[in-house]
Order: structure tokens, then C-alpha cells, then sequence
């Protein structure tokens, strides 16, 4: 079998798979609102993109990740996951979501194959969530939790963004969550695609010096599942962790074993970066396997040696609902 080995000498294991730009809630630092949402016809068919992870798995991935947008806004999302979970040499199939919908399709995505979910949540504040999201209910997101846990979608890992002067002062409450809960909390540094950062950015390290000085210094553990970025701690005795993910203050590039591969069937060797590959077009012209391993090839080779991301935005505007982040 061939590997996808990038100039860096990382090895591609991982596909962030988006199916669809769309979401129904509007997060501050996601969708400014400007951007025209994709039709029908742009978006990549559950069949193109099965055949797509299936070339990418001879070529080495193992693990796919189903992001959107919100993916499970579009519809029959199980169908999608079950021919993944299908082909041979696939060991790991994840979802991102912000958990609105969970608790209408956990059991459904679980029986399909879905091994386990990230859940976007900012607040355990009613307003603050509704001020965050454009007006989401917090309510069907912890039933959504709940749903996920139920149903084994495990291990269960929570995404939180913390913002300066808007959630940082809960940060403790989810560390306590963590550690009541077994939750993996994973606080995630604030990244300025949308705009010019106005000081909003925590840092990791500032985030794991406030949880330290309520609960003591943080001691080092290992995660068995998931080729995340993340530093993680362990956080009380019922299997509860925090972790970092620091893009902005301490960037993991030299590790980063991924493609991303956008719901219009861009392959973008980073997130950070405008670079991006129109494999839609070779797949629609009846390209063969053999044509399409060698788009991927071309994807992992201009994967750059790391993110210059500071304060800029990307160049050709794309939202994270837009890139699958």
C-alpha cells in the first residue's frame, strides 16, 4: 500500500470530511453572514464521497472525521456513515457537532457506525448560549450529551472556545464537569478567521493556570482514541480529562497528520491556509483511482511546515462552517 507522506515527513492518516456548509445556529467566531450558501449541485453526493475515503484508505487513512457546517443538518447522515464504516481498513469514524440535533439521531448514528462525538459548547449560561450561537437552545444540546453518553458514543469530548470577557469565567465550571462527568473538555484557543482579533484570544496556558490554581497542578495523560491535537490532563477519578488545543500560542504542526476535504470537494492540506484542491472536477470527469490517488498525493505534498496564522484572516474568506474546522 502507499502512504501519504508529506514534505515534512508527516504521514496522512486523518480526513476531516465536511458534508455540507450549512448549520442552524450562527456562532460568533464562524458565520459573519455574508457568505451565499452552496447549492445542491456544488455539494459532494454521499457516493462521491465514499468513493473519495475509500481511494484516501488505500493510500493509508484510517481515521475520518464527519464535520459540516453542522453535519446533521443534512439529511440521512447514517447512510453516509454506514458506507464508511464498510470500507476495509478504516479504524475510526468521529462526528463534530454542535449537538442541537444529537438527541434525535444518537442511536441511529451509533447502530451505523459511528464510534463516538465532539460537541461544540461555549456556555452553561441560557442567554450567554443563545447571544453565542444566534439563538440555539443550550437545552437540546445537554439532551444531546446526554443522548451521545446513553448510547455509547464514547468517549464523549466536549469543544469549547474561550473567549476573553464573554465565557472565560467559566472555565472552572467546565473542569468541574469534566471531573463530575467524565467529560474530555477540550478548551480550544480562539482563532481569527472572520476578522482582526480585538484581544479576545485566552491562552491555553493562561486557561490551564486558572484550572491548576482551583484544583491543584494537572497531571499528564495519554488518550487511546483520536488524532487530535490536544494535550490532555486527567481531571478527577471518574475518567474525566482537560485538555488544550493551542493553535495560536504553541502551534502542533510538526505533528499534524491530516487532510480536509470541504463539501464542495476542496482538498485543503491545511486549515489555516488559502491552499486548496478541486478534486470534485477530476472525480465528475470519470477520473480513475489511480487519477485520484495522485490528487491526494499532490494535497499532502503542499502541506506547508506550519500555519502562519497570527491576526490575519484567510485571504479568500472561507468560514470555518465553509472549511470543515
Amino acid at each position: 500500500m502507499d502512504n501519504l507522506i508529506d514534505n515534512h515527513n508527516r504521514k496522512i492518516e486523518y480526513l476531516r470530511l465536511s458534508v455540507t456548509d450549512r448549520c442552524n445556529l450562527s456562532c460568533l467566531y464562524c458565520d459573519n453572514k455574508t457568505v451565499k450558501r452552496l447549492s445542491h449541485e456544488d455539494i459532494l453526493r454521499y457516493e462521491e464521497m465514499e468513493k473519495l475515503v475509500r481511494v484516501g484508505v488505500s493510500l493509508g487513512l484510517k481515521s475520518v472525521r464527519i464535520t459540516g457546517g453542522e453535519p446533521l443538518v443534512r439529511p440521512n447522515i447514517a447512510y453516509l456513515i454506514g458506507k464508511i464504516s464498510r470500507i476495509e481498513g478504516i479504524e475510526d469514524i468521529s462526528l463534530t457537532t454542535n449537538g442541537i440535533l444529537l438527541s434525535r439521531y444518537a442511536a441511529t448514528l451509533k447502530e451505523a457506525g459511528l464510534k463516538r462525538v465532539n460537541i461544540s459548547l461555549d456556555t452553561f449560561n441560557e442567554e450567554k448560549y443563545k447571544k453565542l450561537t444566534g439563538g440555539g437552545s443550550l437545552a437540546d444540546v445537554l439532551q444531546g450529551i446526554e443522548a451521545a453518553r446513553r448510547t455509547g458514543l464514547a468517549p464523549l469530548k466536549i469543544n469549547t472556545v474561550i473567549l476573553k470577557d464573554n465565557n472565560d469565567d467559566e472555565i472552572i465550571q467546565f473542569a468541574n464537569r469534566a471531573a463530575e462527568e467524565g467529560w474530555q473538555v477540550r478548551f480550544i484557543e480562539y482563532m481569527p478567521l472572520l476578522k482582526e482579533s480585538k484581544n479576545e484570544l485566552v491562552s491555553a496556558a493562561r486557561i490551564k493556570e486558572i484550572i491548576e490554581e482551583e484544583a491543584g497542578e494537572l497531571t499528564p495523560c495519554e488518550m487511546k482514541q483520536g488524532k487530535g491535537p490536544a494535550r490532555y490532563y486527567n481531571m478527577g477519578k471518574n475518567g474525566g480529562t482537560v485538555g488544550f488545543i493551542s493553535p495560536m500560542t504553541n502551534c502542533f504542526c510538526s505533528s499534524c497528520n491530516r487532510l480536509r476535504l470541504t463539501a464542495d470537494g476542496r482538498l485543503l492540506p491545511c486549515l489555516l491556509s488559502d491552499a486548496e484542491i478541486d478534486i470534485k472536477e477530476v472525480l465528475r470527469n470519470g477520473a480513475d483511482d489511480a487519477t485520484i490517488r495522485e490528487v491526494f498525493k499532490r494535497a499532502a505534498t503542499e502541506k506547508q511546515e506550519r500555519h502562519n496564522l497570527s491576526s490575519a484572516q484567510r485571504k479568500n474568506g472561507r468560514q470555518m462552517r465553509q472549511i470543515g474546522g
